[in-house]
């Protein structure tokens, strides 16, 4: 099963009818989309596309604005593909046609390098970004087609992306070159697959083959604009060819979007070579350079890695992008080949790191996202006493790519949970209550979810096939649970054939034939490996695909003197008047009684409550502390 190559099943094919996600579906439509085209309008973003600007005034469009309004194009067509809404539609209509209006003679699409600094295009791939503005550009250009059946985008970045093909390579008179922040790649196995022009696939073959490659081409970039040299590429994962790294370097997002565009051209090309590659990083991404939210990127310096089983939890960087991008791979992984290992790590970066970017109103966001926070410190009339290190999450931000990024992975996420492989085997990779129709060997089926997953772990799939077939359910069993009951019709099939973390049930489906499975979802204990040296002698809390946290709301005693007990017994409830209604874990912790000294003996304890609240939901009441890791109670 591992060795077959699966099909993604577009969002297009799935409604998602959910009682977790579809609130936050719903908000991020009517609520964040409309906040984003705000900032997009009121710092210039969109203006910048009328060309106007002139020497001396302000704004001046930055080098990777156009990927910010490309992204929120891309989100609002997917969300217009599942909600029909006039008015959003005609809002894309406008900043579709805008965009286009930018397009030079040649096919060129760049509003800083058009109007700025127009001597300039492609002198700098190494530090500007007008590759990553372009991949993001045609990713919108192609979600925009899909959902409207409109081409005014996709022809204009079609035209975009010949000129690319035209202007990069090894002939003569071509840059033999490649962008130093990578999106482009998987965004042209996008277009290729939309258009059916194979020119679009080859040059993101060329784009990922060329990178690393001696003579070094950023060397040769920089000799030509006067400057040294820098040497060590490892920061944009261009210090070697990439079937030769071993190891995940650098920046993260920036990795993230490569290996994604490397799974692409594996699967699109069957190169085995880059295929193990990209096994190898994601082995040692998840062995070695994962934190239990499934956020990467544990630097704020460099916005990516540290050395191996560097993970600090409250200075850990974890940006919202780098989480999506992770998404992004273990999506792609998923196609070459059904494991579970790579939908378990998609499960737990969308449920912890990646939910965490966004307010629960839609309208406030995170960058980065820590595994614990300090925050103010008030007297008893409230005054404001000391300030420790906290974080809030903002309404925008100067660089802006989490916002529209977190907007475009809700809109889309029902493409997320199946997969197609062989022509005959349908893969369910997450819980989400909704219907999919699939395409499985020459018939339709219709696939109908209906559970309250992730709190609950009762899971009911009814399959209706167009008519009778015989087929494949994959069903993934996380790697987190450790006992489940499956059963088809009302008879127990537990036994099931298992590979690669999926049970399989082969039968002969018919019209409303009923599955159900049940994960159970204990409280369990989490540690973390000895080498993560921020993490000895404590513990964090999960409870399904969910991390959980300690917030000073919940709290009279300061979060950073809770100590948790080998052997307090922990309960799970849910609270429907909570943060939108989660899941609580309630127990007996202690907490420490400072002395004096500011050294001494072991401090005293004194039991007190503990309430621990999913993370992706702190941030949400007032501010305070916040802590995942517990330390264990001496």
């Amino acid at each position: 099963m591992g060795q077959q190559h699966g099909k993604q099943v577009l969002f297009s094919q799935v409604k998602i009818d959910d009682a977790f996600w579809s609130p936050r579906i719903a908000v991020n439509r009517q609520v964040t989309l409309a906040h984003e085209y705000e900032m997009c309008r009121t710092t210039g973003r969109l203006d910048a596309f009328k060309l106007h600007w002139e020497p001396g005034t302000e704004p001046v469009p930055h080098i990777f604005w156009d990927s910010d309004v490309a992204k929120w194009v891309e989100a609002a067509s997917y969300a217009l593909a599942a909600h029909p809404d006039p008015e959003l539609e005609q809002r894309l209509d406008d900043v579709t046609a805008l965009i286009a209006s930018a397009q030079q003679a040649d096919g060129y699409l760049n509003t800083h390098f058009t109007a700025v600094e127009p001597d300039k295009r492609f002198t700098n791939l190494r530090d500007w970004h007008e590759l990553y503005c372009a991949g993001h550009l045609i990713e919108a250009g192609v979600a925009h087609a899909e959902a409207t059946g409109k081409r005014t985008l996709l022809d204009a970045v079609c035209r975009y992306a010949d000129l690319l093909a035209r202007v990069f390579g090894t002939g003569e008179g071509q840059i033999p070159g490649y962008p130093g922040h990578e999106e482009i790649e998987l965004a042209l196995v996008k277009l290729y697959r939309a258009t059916g022009q194979r020119r679009y696939l080859e040059l993101s073959r060329y784009f990922i083959d060329q990178r690393g490659r001696q003579p070094h081409y950023y060397d040769l970039e920089s000799a030509r604009r006067g400057e040294k040299a820098r040497g060590d590429y490892s920061y944009c994962q261009a210090h070697l060819p990439v079937r030769q790294q071993e190891s995940v370097t650098g920046h993260a997002v920036r990795a993230m979007y490569l290996y994604s565009g490397m799974a692409d051209i594996a699967r699109e090309t069957d190169d085995q070579t880059l295929a193990a590659a990209c096994e190898r990083l994601w082995n040692h991404l998840t062995g070695k350079q994962m934190y239990v939210t499934g956020g990467i990127g544990a630097s704020r310096s460099n916005e990516g890695f540290l050395d191996d089983y560097d993970l600090p939890d409250d200075t850990a960087y974890c940006e919202t992008c780098a989480g999506i991008g992770l998404i992004f791979w273990a999506q792609r992984m998923l196609q070459l080949g059904c494991d579970r290992r790579y939908a378990d790590v998609l499960e737990r970066a969308l449920y912890n790191n990646v939910l965490a970017g966004s307010s629960l109103d839609g309208r406030r966001f995170f960058y980065d996202n820590p595994l614990a926070a300090y925050g103010t410190k008030k007297d008893s009339q409230g005054r404001l006493t000391q300030t420790t290190r906290y974080y809030q999450r903002s309404e925008w931000f100067g660089c802006a790519c989490c916002p529209p990024n977190y907007a475009r992975l809700l809109s889309s996420l029902g493409g997320y949970v199946y997969s197609v492989y062989g022509g005959n085997r349908a893969a369910v990779h997450l819980y989400v209550g909704g219907e999919a129709t699939l395409t499985i060997g020459c018939g339709q089926v219709t696939i109908r979810q209906q559970t309250r997953y992730p709190w609950d772990g009762q899971i009911a799939i009814r399959v209706s096939p167009e008519k009778p077939a015989a087929f494949q359910l994959a069903l993934r069993i996380p790697g987190w649970c450790q006992s489940f009951r499956l059963q088809v019709n009302g008879q127990d099939v537990s036994d099931a054939p298992e590979t690669n973390g999926y049970r399989l049930i082969e039968r002969t489906w018919n019209e409303g034939d009923q599955v159900v499975l049940a994960l159970e979802l204990p409280v369990r204990r989490v540690f973390a490996h000895p080498s993560v040296r921020a993490c000895q002698n404590k513990v964090a809390i999960q409870r399904g695909p969910i991390v959980y946290c300690a917030e000073q709301a919940d709290h009279s005693d300061p979060v950073r003197h809770l100590y948790l007990p080998e052997d307090a017994a922990l309960q799970a409830s849910f609270d429907a008047d909570l943060l939108g209604g989660v899941v609580t874990i309630t127990g007996t912790a202690r907490a420490a009684l400072p002395g004096e000294a500011l050294y001494g003996p072991a401090p005293l304890t004194k039991p007190c409550p503990i309430r621990l609240i999913p993370y992706y939901v702190w941030n949400n009441r007032q501010p305070g502390e916040m802590r995942v890791w517990l330390p264990i109670a001496p």
